[in-house]
């Protein structure tokens, strides 16, 4: 297997993971998630650890073009339950980077989108280059994201911004996601402020820095969905993977064309 992540850590405590796909935009495959978070667990003695894309784009999404071809009848990919691996895949490494013990810095060098920005979202915190763009456009595609992903948009910029992104599918800009606090930093080179905020992380009292984290995740999870609501959604982004509106927006985008959605 082609390895996707390169690792290294360039600073004492400090680790760096390098999402390589340059060839699709660094789009993410169940393989590359599975790597990636491996990386991750790996690395729970650091302090601080920065995820970046290589090339001029943090990360495309998922591979759809994979996922595509995952679809055709019989193959059982995108549906619930079916062969998709990409889904529990994306969730594992998720939650790794929400539940590793030191902050995660998303250094977002390029274009974010749908997973993409899902995952910089899962991060701690966000920098960014002044090119960085940040989107989610399910509704262009036909997809629903997981009650968690839903949740933690909706904590980070607020109920009726996360209606807007997620209902109308449109991109940020890097204005837009300063304005709406998705972004703590920013430069001309991702890279480089997010390994400096690593390493003024790492300088830190880690224990301090550490319980800070767990504390305010326990905190945000106090309003967490019951059973019946997360049963719910999980039935709703079952039906959009069931759907034909799934097929179509892949179809379409694939043959770069506008969508024609059924509702079914």
């Amino acid at each position: 297997m082609t390895a996707h992540v390169q690792w290294e850590q360039p600073a004492e405590h400090v680790g760096l993971a390098v999402i390589d796909r340059q060839e699709r935009r660094n789009a993410l495959t169940a393989e590359l998630c599975d790597e990636l978070r491996s990386r991750l667990e790996s690395a729970r003695g650091l302090r601080a650890l920065v995820i970046t894309g290589e090339g001029k784009a943090f990360c495309a999404g998922a591979d759809l073009a994979r996922r595509s071809a995952d679809t055709e009848p019989g193959a059982g990919g995108l549906e619930h339950g079916g062969g998709d691996t990409f889904r529990p895949s994306f969730e594992r490494l998720l939650d790794a980077i929400v539940n590793h013990p030191a902050p995660v810095i998303a250094a977002v060098n390029g274009p974010a989108l749908g997973a993409g920005m899902q995952l910089a979202v899962a991060c701690d915190l966000r920098v960014a280059s002044e090119s960085a763009t940040f989107g989610i456009p399910a509704a262009r595609l036909g997809v629903v994201l997981s009650a968690a992903n839903v949740r933690r948009l909706a904590l980070l910029i607020g109920h009726a911004a996360a209606r807007d992104l997620l209902m109308t599918g449109r991109a940020l800009t890097i204005d837009d996601a300063d304005r709406l606090g998705i972004v703590h930093r920013r430069g001309r080179d991702a890279r480089v402020v997010g390994l400096s905020l690593a390493e003024e992380l790492a300088g830190l009292a880690p224990l301090t820095v550490q319980g800070h984290k767990r504390a305010l995740n326990l905190v945000m999870a106090q309003g967490a969905l019951g059973d019946a609501a997360l049963a719910e959604v999980g039935a709703l982004e079952a039906a959009a993977f069931a759907s034909d509106d799934l097929q179509e927006g892949l179809a379409a985008f694939a043959e770069k064309r506008p969508p024609v959605f059924g509702g079914n």
